[in-house]
């Protein structure tokens, strides 16, 4: 896969290559926009329902670390890409989110991009993207502000 990172102000287009592209995902294949959920200091996996299967956290900041996750939700009938970040800092930290979403087979199933976003002092922020009805086994890459995240493993 790859995982295409927009940066913050620049027109600069900077792809880490893992793989199958979102530059070969066809036409009409657009970034949506992501959503950031603020966790306070509650683990986002151990505290939800869904099974989340993630790459190794990486370092994107002096004592902020990301990952890049896919999630299936009870049942197993549906799922999605998120990006979790961990601020362990006694301050702010902005960050910009991305990740994508391919099936076993290597369908693509979206990307999505969460807009630079405060993450509390201490504390968790994921950066979900939509919720698709899929049943095959899915991964996603990813990247926090311009730190390649990798891939997860399947869910």
């Amino acid at each position: 896969m790859r995982v295409t990172q927009v940066v913050a102000g620049a027109a600069a287009v900077i792809t880490a290559a893992l793989g199958l592209g979102l530059a070969t995902a066809g036409p009409g294949a657009a970034t949506e926009s992501g959503s950031w959920r603020a966790y306070g200091n509650t683990n986002p996996i151990t505290s939800s329902t869904s099974t989340w299967h993630c790459a190794s956290s990486r370092t994107v900041a002096t004592n902020v670390v990301a990952q890049v996750c896919a999630v299936r939700a009870p049942g197993g009938g549906a799922v999605q890409a998120a990006v979790i970040v961990r601020n362990n800092r006694s301050s702010l930290y902005s960050v910009e989110a991305g990740m994508d979403l391919y099936t076993s087979s290597g369908t693509y199933q979206g990307d999505w991009l969460c807009q630079s976003s405060g993450v509390g002092a201490n504390s968790w922020s994921v950066c979900f993207g939509r919720t698709l009805p899929q049943s095959s086994p899915v991964n996603s890459a990813g990247f926090a502000n311009s730190t390649s995240l990798g891939v997860s493993s399947l869910v």
